[in-house]
């Protein structure tokens, strides 16, 4: 088994901490994680991938060991936290690597594919949205404050920061619920218990709309560069559709679209899967 290094580095400022693993010759993937998690989801799928790639997982800022700046000093946009890990890429040598979205990771995953397209060698979708068809109902209270950003409907966000919502994002959809580690998300509920995490994380609800207003930016990236695509997608899901993992194939023909039995969090249940879906698809 390859040893994981846990590091932290500055990044303009903020500190990013990032768990690597794999020779540095070997091709370079990039995993980047969602909501309400960090890089402790890989903890599975890193060992099974460290002996073909060069791997990194950071955190993304607010989350995880990463920094988590006062809300006054770092406005909480996903074009910010693209920024950051863009930046964050760039200082550890990453110049061109595969890429693994899921969730929050998508938005910024994309952002960074929008700016440095010669970069990306490859694009793994886990549960990672492009596509409006791909938005659940689950995500009317969220669009609710978009459209009527009161206090009144931001805090009936809070409901979705509770150690209880978050236990059901991972045990959603999954049919043997005595396959999760408890470690997940409890260690998510311990990060959103931080102060000031809460007003982070509903600043983020808040700009998600921003990304929606970026996917026929992001869908006119995939027609033109027409990157290698794989999404792999829990099919129970509460929040992204199987309609929207169906959907790169309207902007990448031969993307190569798989379904897991399982819900948000898939590699919880089936991190074996999808690393050999990872392996056979990036190396030919």
């Amino acid at each position: 088994m390859s040893t994981i290094a846990h590091r932290r580095i500055d990044v303009d400022g903020i500190t990013v901490f990032y768990r690597e693993a794999g020779r540095a010759d070997a091709p370079k993937l990039l995993l980047l994680h969602g909501f309400p998690s960090s890089s402790h989801m890989f903890r599975d799928l890193i060992p099974l991938l460290a002996d073909r790639f060069h791997i990194v997982a950071p955190d993304l800022p607010g989350f995880g060991q990463s920094d988590m700046p006062d809300r006054a000093s770092f406005d909480y946009t996903f074009d910010n936290i693209a920024a950051v890990i863009d930046r964050f890429s760039e200082t550890i040598g990453f110049d061109r690597y595969a890429l693994y979205v899921f969730d929050y990771g998508a938005p910024t995953g994309f952002r960074i594919a929008l700016k440095h397209p010669e970069r990306i060698a490859a694009i793994v979708s886990q549960n990672g949205n492009a596509y409006e068809e791909g938005l659940s109902e689950g995500w009317n209270p969220i669009r609710a404050y978009w459209q009527a950003p009161t206090q009144a409907n931001r805090d009936a966000l809070r409901a979705m920061l509770t150690k209880e919502f978050t236990t059901w994002q991972y045990t959603h959809g999954v049919s043997d619920t005595s396959a999760l580690s408890p470690d997940g998300y409890s260690l998510d509920d311990y990060y959103l218990s931080r102060p000031g995490a809460h007003d982070i994380q509903l600043d983020l609800f808040r700009d998600y709309r921003n990304n929606v207003a970026l996917y026929p930016a992001f869908q006119q990236y995939f027609r033109t560069h027409r990157p290698p695509f794989l999404a792999l997608w829990g099919k129970n899901d509460p929040f992204f559709l199987p309609a929207g993992a169906e959907a790169f194939r309207r902007d990448i023909p031969d993307a190569d679209v798989r379904f897991l039995d399982t819900g948000h969090f898939a590699l919880e249940t089936h991190a074996a899967e999808i690393a050999a879906a990872i392996s056979s698809f990036l190396i030919h």
